[in-house]
């Protein structure tokens, strides 16, 4: 009973489980990356994040099946549309989407989610798109990394449902319309500018749902948060994107701009190389997402880099709790020299 009194009295909780972790961890840390992964307790979620409009696809959303139901090419229709904005102090985005409305409204043709979502099957993606996600889903898996994509865009979000892409997301976060009793859009429900980006990326760090709005400004301790900025992936391709691109850089996460491989005027890199230029991004890189071209092979550089520095960290608390055993051995050390002493 002495010797139990003085070693308890020597001892505190994180000590006894330190040196059971320990020897349980000793006994697994070899093995691949995914038992080493597993050991921690915790999946490793990487963000892959994704501007829609132009970084996607290869134009606007609305421009593939909404505009030309007007009647209009969006060469005829975006400049009217945004000299409206202009014209009643809107902005530009929120003023588009009353434009759409009244346009319809005026045309007599009926907008509906079911006639947005239709819009959607006429997308047209940049080469290597529709195979994108599932090869570097399954490249993360390998390294026992759990990859998410995300998209945060100014687009419509009753388009994005209808696209053949959308299955792959983890969320989408991007304007939408709240409808009347009838199923017609009457005013904008959620708006998402360059501006308000930024809030998506805090709730995708935090683990947020879409409309867990007030959440986003309560504070989360960093090693709480599912996502690490340092393990998010920014895809964009010009100046709604450069808010989110700056934080994600800024937080040790990686920004990539992407721009039209054939779009031989040469305007759409000169804006990408621009943005790398003034320390925007980390990467600015065509659009071409078919295997072992650029953006593949730096996507993939990224997620060893991510692997290899959390089975670092692993390394580095298996060693700290070799560091604790040795402190827990000497003070079983003491706690008999206290004991043997109290008998002589």
């Amino acid at each position: 009973i002495v010797f139990a009194t003085i070693l308890f009295s020597s001892l505190n909780y994180n000590q006894i489980l330190t040196y059971y972790f320990y020897n349980d961890f000793s006994k697994n840390a070899s093995g691949d990356k995914r038992n080493m992964a597993k050991k921690t307790g915790k999946t490793t979620k990487v963000a892959l994040i994704y501007d829609f409009d132009g970084t996607l696809s290869t134009t606007d959303m609305q421009d593939y099946g909404l505009i030309p139901e007007f009647g209009m090419t969006p060469e005829e229709f975006w400049p009217i549309a945004n000299q409206w904005s202009v014209d009643n102090g809107a902005d530009q985005v929120t003023g588009s989407m009353y434009f759409f409305v009244k346009t319809a409204r005026e045309m007599g043709i009926k907008l509906t989610r079911k006639n947005f979502q239709k819009a959607g099957k006429n997308i047209i993606y940049y080469d290597g798109v529709e195979e994108w996600f599932n090869r570097i889903t399954k490249y993360g898996k390998e390294l026992g990394l759990k990859i998410e994509h995300y998209i945060i865009s100014a687009g419509y979000e009753e388009i994005l449902e209808g696209c053949k892409i959308y299955k792959y997301f983890k969320n989408v976060f991007g304007c939408s319309f709240a409808y009347d009793k009838d199923g017609n859009p009457v005013w904008p429900a959620r708006v998402v500018n360059y501006s308000t980006k930024t809030q998506y990326l805090s709730k995708i760090n935090k683990g947020l749902g879409k409309y867990e709005d007030r959440a986003v400004n309560e504070f989360m301790p960093d090693e709480d948060r599912p996502i690490p900025f340092r393990r998010m992936i920014y895809f964009g391709d010009g100046g709604t994107d450069i808010p989110s691109m700056k934080l994600t850089k800024e937080r040790n996460g990686t920004a990539i701009a992407v721009y039209n491989p054939k779009d031989h005027s040469a305007a759409a890199e000169t804006k990408a190389l621009k943005l790398l230029r003034d320390g925007r991004v980390n990467f600015a890189l065509p659009a071409d997402y078919r295997e072992g071209k650029q953006i593949d092979k730096v996507i993939k550089t990224i997620l060893d880099k991510i692997a290899k520095e959390r089975d670092l960290e692993i390394l580095q608390a298996k060693e700290e709790a070799k560091k604790k055993k040795i402190q827990l051995q000497k003070t079983l050390e003491n706690a008999q020299q206290k004991f043997c002493s109290a008998f002589n």
